[in-house]
């Protein structure tokens, strides 16, 4: 896939979202991905119902209070997302996930973004299809460039839950996870995602 091609179909998107996207800037040594976390490594959260009034306007506004307080933006506005490798979206994705058999979903990979003056994640973000599935269904894994906090957004069948995670890379109840994964003997695993995590695993040993 081109430069071109992952800048009309990805780039361009997010753009209109509020997010500008900054190619080849992952920090090195970024944790690959985060899952495994309990109730004491969150710091923060918010759920909001389907039918809540004003529900991408709430989810927006609270979205940006959690990344304010709980550290996610830098000084530049700046943090990262983790996004479907290539151009394949969050629904599609999910599409590729729920299959039995056949080819598996692209791995998601971090990509650097920048928050711009006038954003909608949770409208035109969740639209886009890269941080959801329409408006007022988004999904996403986001991450401070230091690592220090990990936020995490999901759907389920009534609403749409946010929770912060502090200092991921340090919770043992994740790392514990991420040693699993790696590890892991199932014919469905990621194998790649396998692959990147037991380096991030042995770099930190």
């Amino acid at each position: 896939m081109g430069i071109q091609e992952r800048e009309r179909k990805m780039y361009r998107p997010l753009r209109r979202a509020g997010l500008e996207v900054i190619p080849d800037a992952v920090p090195d040594g970024t944790m690959p991905f985060v899952f495994g976390y309990r109730p004491e490594d969150i710091v923060g959260r918010f759920s909001h119902r389907y039918e809540t009034p004003r529900l991408v306007e709430r989810l927006n506004e609270d979205w940006y209070d959690l990344a304010v307080s709980s550290g996610l933006l830098d000084h530049r506005r700046e943090f990262l997302v983790l996004l479907p490798h290539g151009t394949h979206t969050h629904q599609a994705a999910l599409q590729k996930r729920s299959q039995p058999y056949g080819r598996r979903a692209a791995p998601e990979v971090w990509t650097r973004v920048r928050l711009l003056d006038h954003w909608d994640i949770m409208g035109r973000g969740a639209a886009s299809a890269f941080l959801g599935i329409r408006a007022g269904h988004p999904g996403f894994g986001m991450m401070a460039l230091d690592s220090s906090v990990y936020i995490s957004c999901s759907t389920g069948e009534v609403g749409v839950d946010v929770v912060a995670v502090r200092h991921p890379a340090r919770s043992e109840n994740i790392l514990q996870e991420l040693e699993w994964y790696a590890n892991w003997d199932y014919p469905r695993a990621d194998k790649e995602l396998q692959k990147r995590i037991a380096v991030w695993l042995a770099g930190r040993a």
